[in-house]
């Protein structure tokens, strides 16, 4: 199956560079582009692609909101969007992690690297290493967040589910919660798949949000 993409930046030359490099892949098609956010809107709701690659900082509607927009409403066939920014861990991105985005990618990364993370969150998975899942922890404590009003949604899971939970908002990875907890990583998975759908969430990065934002875990635990 090949993936579509829709590019949303303001500079012609991203633009015009990733879709070179993504056209190139076999699995990848860039159907459309858009140089803010507003027209972003227009053409993600045209072209219904599976991915957006969405700029963090543009005119007239920035990458926040349109993510914001893009998946706010209830609609289950909404694409990932995997945010592009020149200033890695901003509190941009963050904003972007809370309201839905699969992860973020640096506008200098190489093709392989692009095409690899437009193929990662395709699949429905985060784009976020554990490495940078640590930063990500960090970052959260230190910008602080808004407490999440549905701490009592915690109480529909399981024993094990928390426990799995609280070891992903510590940046650990499937293998290493498997390692932890002697289990198989696949086992690790179809708990983490458990615990989206109960707690409502998208994916890895709104999972590390909310066990902060309620609580769960505390940095430095």
């Amino acid at each position: 199956m090949t993936i579509r993409v829709v590019i949303v930046d303001d500079q012609g030359m991203v633009r015009a560079g990733f879709g070179v490099l993504l056209n190139a892949q076999p699995d990848i098609e860039v159907v459309g582009e858009a140089v803010n956010g507003e027209e972003g809107l227009r053409r993600v709701a045209e072209l219904r692609p599976e991915v957006v690659l969405m700029d963090v900082r543009m005119p007239v509607m920035d990458g926040l909101e349109a993510t914001r927009r893009i998946l706010g409403g209830t609609d289950g066939d909404a694409p990932k969007i995997l945010m592009l920014t020149t200033f890695g861990l901003d509190d941009y991105v963050y904003e972007a992690l809370r309201a839905g985005a699969s992860g973020f990618l640096l506008k200098d990364a190489s093709a392989t690297e692009l095409a690899d993370a437009v193929r990662v969150v395709a699949a429905g998975d985060a784009l976020l290493s554990p490495s940078i899942t640590r930063r990500l922890i960090a970052e959260f404590s230190r910008l602080g967040g808004r407490r999440a009003p549905s701490r009592k949604r915690l109480d529909e899971l399981t024993e094990r589910e928390t426990e799995v939970l609280t070891l992903v908002a510590r940046g650990l990875s499937n293998g290493e919660i498997a390692g932890e907890l002697v289990v198989a990583e696949q086992t690790v998975k179809t708990h983490f798949g458990r615990i989206l759908m109960k707690l409502g969430l998208r994916d890895r990065p709104q999972a590390i949000v909310y066990a902060y934002e309620v609580g769960l875990v505390r940095p430095g635990d």
